[in-house]
């Protein structure tokens, strides 16, 4: 008798076949569908990346930019202009301090409104009784703002400061006393000494003063000659400092009694000074009177 469960064995060959061909249609189905999943994978990573651009573009777009950095300032200078240096004493106070001088010589200069000087020389002749000495100069020297070097006044204050220190380091000198002057400009000193030279014995004073943005400077000598003796250094102190005084409310009274009118601040004066035709016989070692350009406001020729 032949068993139920014998099968023919072309069945199971016919099983097996198409077992075989359901396996390759999956196998083909998957590897259809990985394709298809890599690139919409890769359109959703574009997409995303297209996005994160542009949001940095936006953001770089929307930033505001950096604003310019303002131009730098300075306060600009009080006074504009100088007066005329031989007209800044009276006749009065040219009588006293010059008698004898006719007029005052003008020194050089290469820019009248920020440098200028006059000097007057006076030579009053006694013959045997001998005679009596006596030299003048004024300078003034104006600064202008700089936005590099600062303003006008601190310039001025820079050079007065150094004017003081040039009368009171002058080679030669003796008996040297330096003291503050009230009432003349904004601050002033003076500085006398005594100075021996090959023509006599000269009393010198210098008064320093400055003004706002302006520095005058008031050389004042005297000596006694053929037997007559020196004058007195307290007389020539007083005088001086009478001088710069004068000198002082000149400047002010040339830009409208202080009140001077802003404007566009240029560059500060040009080391050249001001030269004065005529020269004091204590002139020579005199640094407040004769000193370099940076040193002095002046140079006598």
């Amino acid at each position: 008798m032949q068993r139920a469960a014998e099968r023919d064995p072309r069945d199971r060959r016919d099983q097996g076949e198409q077992r075989v061909r359901g396996g390759l249609h999956r196998v083909l189905v998957g590897a259809a569908v990985v394709p298809v999943m890599l690139i919409a994978a890769g359109c959703s990573s574009d997409s995303g990346s297209d996005d994160g651009a542009g949001d940095s573009a936006k953001t770089s777009s929307s930033a505001p930019s950096a604003s310019a950095s303002p131009s730098p300032t300075v306060q600009a200078a009080v006074y504009k202009s100088l007066p005329q240096p031989c007209k800044v004493l009276s006749k009065k106070t040219l009588e006293d301090l010059v008698p004898e001088s006719k007029s005052g010589k003008a020194g050089t200069s290469d820019d009248t409104s920020t440098r200028g000087a006059c000097s007057w020389s006076s030579l009053d002749n006694n013959g045997v009784k001998g005679s009596q000495f006596r030299w003048l100069n004024a300078s003034l020297l104006r600064f202008d703002s700089n936005v590099t070097r600062g303003s006008g006044d601190k310039l001025a204050r820079e050079y007065y400061e150094t004017q003081v220190q040039d009368a009171r380091s002058v080679s030669g000198a003796k008996n040297t006393k330096s003291e503050p002057v009230a009432g003349v400009g904004d601050e002033a000193t003076a500085v006398r000494y005594d100075l021996k030279k090959k023509e006599g014995s000269f009393k010198q004073v210098t008064v320093v003063a400055r003004v706002e943005n302006v520095v005058v400077t008031i050389d004042y000598n005297g000596a006694g000659f053929a037997g007559d003796k020196a004058p007195s250094s307290d007389t020539l102190n007083k005088q001086a400092q009478k001088a710069a005084k004068e000198a002082v409310a000149a400047v002010a009274k040339a830009n409208g009694s202080g009140s001077g009118s802003a404007g566009t601040p240029s560059s500060a004066p040009s080391k050249s000074a001001s030269k004065s035709p005529s020269k004091s016989p204590s002139e020579g070692s005199s640094k407040a009177a004769s000193s370099s350009p940076s040193k002095s406001a002046s140079k006598k020729s």
